[in-house]
């Protein structure tokens, strides 16, 4: 989700890390270009390998945008920088007009040699944003909500219930704590991984904490917005959520290996990727740095990150449970924002929820119905969203100038110096294809969140 840090400033994690759109994505990092370096990096390792057959020649850019994509530097650029992060697996899919290109890296488990592909299942976390937005939009296309109407027509007892709208849900301006932000939540989780959550005893948990603004008058990343979400789309919709994200977004685009699980299924379709992270639920979950004894134990391999393979998701709920792949996920990215989604009217409604996160950058990071939007440089600029939860972090985007799609997914939450390690591999997966772009080279470790 990230299961987000809490970073409550544009390009900080917003909410709480987990389900976070990846700690806010932390997109920020790219423009104050504070991320890993590759320069320096030692070569691939012996579980290294390319997932597809991309002839290996350097491929014509279709625009002055786009650097032409040599498949064996890209994958050597992704495998320097994964290193550097000591993720044990990572997966990049690019979409461009030259082509497809895959780098995969590293092993699904660790102590085993089987690396990942593009067809590996994994948790995508708040990426489950982008489609319970979407399910929305549809519902209001049908004419079975309106965007203004309140949370309260929908769900009993919501603080300040008549005063939030469906708009404010949508775009993280309900000004409702993020129960992911909660420690108790944390040291539940640690105490029960398999518990079964229902989205009432989570939002019980966000309604304890008092809300942080009037609806409407801020930004903040809140995965209390997304729980809700899915409530008001089971009642105006009629049916369960997971069944409406199959019928009306996962088989229509023909997302074979998407689902909503079960509340009560904390296992991954085969073949799935294990997730890892070093230390306990909390470090995904509120805004806690790694310790430093922690981070030498870490990088010197005398501490090993733990499994989080099936800790139940089903706290996440409508913001962050989702499972997929990296071909689906990019094959969604590019239908969500090229408009194959909805009729004309709302896919302009969707272009038109984007606000500033920050009313005094109204040329920064904007957030809308479940989807983020900023400028890197002169030629790149996507429609984008992230998702962290213990044990994965992941980046899904499209650049619509362009027609680049990029899916990045890793199977271990933060590195040892605590950066979301997809977001980390980010800048330098941006610096292979775009001219005018120079965001991969500085080492300078960011906070996490």
């Amino acid at each position: 989700m990230r299961v987000s840090r809490k970073d409550r400033s544009p390009g900080s994690r917003h909410g709480g890390r987990r389900l976070r759109h990846a700690r806010a994505t932390r997109l920020a990092v790219l423009t104050s270009c504070a991320a890993l370096a590759i320069a320096g990096c030692s070569g691939t390792s012996d579980t290294t390998s390319s997932s597809r057959s991309v002839a290996n020649t350097v491929s014509a850019p279709a625009s002055a945008a786009l650097k032409p994509i040599d498949p064996a530097a890209f994958q050597a650029a992704v495998a320097d920088a994964a290193e550097v992060l000591m993720v044990p697996g990572a997966v990049v899919q690019l979409r461009t007009p030259q082509g497809t290109f895959d780098a995969v890296v590293g092993t699904t488990e660790l102590g085993a040699q089987t690396p990942p592909d593009t067809g590996t299942h994994f948790r995508v976390a708040s990426n489950t944003k982008t489609m319970t937005a979407a399910l929305i939009v549809l519902l209001a296309q049908d004419g079975k909500l309106r965007f203004d109407d309140p949370v309260s027509a929908y769900v009993p007892d919501v603080p300040d219930g008549d005063n939030i709208t469906i708009s404010e849900l949508l775009k993280m301006r309900s000004g409702l704590y993020g129960y992911t932000d909660a420690p108790e939540l944390s040291a539940a989780l640690d105490a029960d991984p398999a518990r079964v959550w229902t989205p009432q005893e989570v939002l019980d948990i966000a309604f304890r904490h008092p809300p942080g603004f009037p609806p409407g008058t801020a930004f903040e990343y809140s995965n209390t917005n997304y729980a809700l979400l899915g409530l008001v789309a089971e009642k105006a919709g009629g049916r369960p959520l997971a069944r409406q994200l199959q019928d009306r977004l996962f088989g229509p685009l023909g997302l074979g290996r998407t689902s909503l699980p079960a509340a009560d299924d904390n296992s991954l379709p085969e073949r799935y990727s294990r997730g890892y992270m070093y230390g306990d639920t909390s470090y995904a979950m509120v805004d806690k740095p790694y310790p430093a004894d922690l981070q030498a134990a870490a990088r010197s391999g005398a501490l090993q990150p733990l499994d989080y393979t099936h800790q139940n998701p089903s706290y996440a709920t409508a913001a962050g449970a989702v499972i997929s792949t990296a071909d689906d996920l990019a094959t969604w990215t590019r239908a969500l924002v090229s408009g194959k989604v909805f009729d004309a009217d709302h896919q302009q409604q969707w272009l038109d929820s984007l606000q500033p996160e920050d009313p005094s950058s109204p040329d920064g990071r904007q957030y809308g119905y479940g989807i983020t939007y900023q400028r890197f440089g002169p030629n790149a600029a996507m429609y984008y969203h992230g998702g962290e939860l213990p044990g994965f972090n992941s980046f899904i985007g499209h650049d619509p100038d362009n027609d680049v799609t990029l899916v990045i997914w890793t199977n271990l939450t933060l590195s040892p110096d605590g950066r979301t390690t997809a977001n980390a591999l980010l800048p330098t997966v941006l610096d292979e294809i775009y001219t005018g772009l120079s965001v991969a080279p500085t080492p300078a470790v960011t906070p996490t969140g």
